[in-house]
């Protein structure tokens, strides 16, 4: 068993657009960043390639390399997943925490766990996306961005 956890952030812009497990979101802000911003498919990646001891996304994907800007964050998870299959790995099981005041992730988790199965060709069950808040406290409670934690579980195939 490999196990790893990844951790993200941005904070909202002057853009509409927020993504979020690569579906995109009706909200009146957007996350920005080098590429699409979806923190979630960047936590998730960087969680998938700690529990291969692979470093990072920005090892492989530099925001400081143009040809990721906004670059759709699906190529990164399907890189880490492909990664997990080289090894003759496979994913058993990803929790997933969104730390965001609004939007309420409940009404989108299904949505989400159905787009992260489609890219990873995993199960529904496999996946766990939970939102919370933070009372209030810190830039997540100000409403400044989203931050999101994911924990992945490899195990052999």
């Amino acid at each position: 068993m490999r196990v790893g956890n990844g951790f993200d952030v941005h904070k909202f812009g002057n853009t509409k657009k927020l993504r979020l497990c690569g579906v995109d979101i009706d909200f009146d802000r957007g996350l920005i960043g080098h590429s699409d911003a979806d923190v979630v498919l960047h936590a998730l990646t960087d969680a998938i390639l700690g529990a291969l001891g692979k470093g990072d996304i920005g090892t492989f994907f530099p925001p400081s390399d143009n040809q990721w800007k906004n670059a759709d964050s699906k190529i990164f998870l399907e890189f880490a997943n492909n990664a997990v299959n080289e090894v003759c790995l496979k994913i058993s099981n990803i929790d997933i925490t969104i730390i965001c005041e609004h939007p309420k992730v409940i009404k989108h988790s299904m949505v989400m766990k159905k787009r992260l199965s489609k890219i990873l060709l995993i199960e529904t069950s496999q996946i766990n996306i939970k939102g919370t808040t933070t009372e209030k406290l810190g830039f997540t409670g100000r409403e400044e961005g989203i931050a999101c934690l994911c924990t992945v579980l490899l195990v052999q195939k």
